[in-house]
C-alpha cells in the first residue's frame, strides 16, 4: 500500500475525469491521498474532497504565489476552514522566488501567519520552497523554533541544503521528476535521505512520471516514483512502500 502525500485534485485539470482518476488510485494500491489546499478556494474544494471520500484527507493552504491577494478578510475566512475533521497539515505555503508571481515582503508575511495558525492548531506543515532556501530555513527556525513539524514538499536542493533540511528534523517529499533522464543531482539526494524521513508525493496534475512525460500526473503514478526510489536505495518497492506509509501516517496523523 501506499501514500500519496501531496496532490491537487481539486484543480481544473481534474474536472472531466475526477471519479475515474480516484478509482484508478484506490485499484492501484493508494491506500490514503492527502489533497493539498494551494488558495482560499482551493483549500475549501480540498474539504469538500476529504467529505466525500473516506481515504482523502485535506491540507490547508494558501501558496506565495497568492500573497499579494491575501488580506485580513481572506486570512479570517481561512482561520475557519482549520477546524474542519479531516484537515490533517497547513501548507502549501512557503516562498517562491523563481516567478515572483507575489512580493517577496507579501509572501514573507503570508507564510509567518500561516506558520503561526500550523503553531496554534499544533498541525504539521507542508513548505513549497523555489530558489528561496536561505529565507525559507530561516523563518522556519524563527517562527516555530526546532525540531521543525514539517516537510520540504517536491524537494529540488543539493546534498548542502538537504542536510540542513534533515538537521532542523524536517522529512522531504520527492515527486515522479525523480523518474527523468539527466537529475543525477536529485538522484543523490534520493540516496542520501534515510528512508524513516522520507515521503512520496505526485504534486499531480505535474510532474509526471517519465513513462507519461507531458502529460497529466495524478495519484495512482506514485507507485513508479516508488519503484524508481526503491532502484536508487537498493532495496525492495515492498520496503519503500511499507516504511513511508508509515512515516506518512505517522507525521499527518491518519
Amino acid at each position: 500500500m501506499l501514500i500519496d502525500t501531496h496532490c491537487h485534485l481539486d484543480f481544473k485539470d481534474f474536472d472531466p475525469d475526477r471519479q475515474e482518476v480516484i478509482d484508478r488510485a484506490r485499484e492501484q494500491g493508494i491506500e490514503r491521498i492527502v489533497n493539498v489546499g494551494s488558495s482560499l478556494e482551493g483549500t475549501e474544494k480540498s474539504i469538500e474532497l476529504s467529505r466525500k471520500h473516506d481515504f482523502i484527507y485535506s491540507s490547508a493552504g494558501i501558496h506565495p504565489h497568492e500573497a499579494d491577494r491575501t488580506g485580513s478578510k481572506e486570512l479570517e475566512l481561512f482561520g475557519g476552514l482549520l477546524g474542519a475533521g479531516k484537515v490533517v497539515a497547513i501548507g502549501e505555503i512557503g516562498l517562491d522566488y523563481f516567478r515572483n508571481l507575489a512580493s517577496r515582503d507579501n509572501q514573507e508575511k503570508l507564510f509567518r501567519k500561516m506558520l503561526d495558525l500550523a503553531k496554534e492548531k499544533d498541525l504539521p506543515v507542508i513548505i513549497h520552497n523555489r530558489d528561496a532556501h536561505e529565507d525559507t530555513l530561516h523563518i522556519l527556525k524563527d517562527t516555530m523554533g526546532c525540531p521543525v513539524n514539517g516537510v520540504m514538499h517536491c524537494f529540488s536542493g543539493d546534498a548542502a541544503f538537504l542536510e540542513r533540511c534533515l538537521d532542523i528534523g524536517m522529512l522531504v517529499s520527492f515527486t515522479c521528476n525523480v523518474t527523468f533522464k539527466k537529475v543525477g543531482r536529485l538522484r543523490e539526494a534520493v540516496k542520501l535521505v534515510p528512508i524513516d524521513r522520507l515521503l512520496l508525493e505526485t504534486d499531480a496534475p505535474f510532474l509526471a512520471p517519465q513513462a507519461f512525460r507531458g502529460r497529466r500526473n495524478e495519484p495512482a503514478y506514485v507507485r513508479f516514483l516508488a519503484e524508481e526510489i526503491a532502484g536508487i536505495k537498493g532495496i525492495d518497492f515492498e520496503e519503500v512502500a511499507r516504511v513511508t506509509t508509515m512515516n506518512a501516517k505517522r507525521f499527518f496523523g491518519i
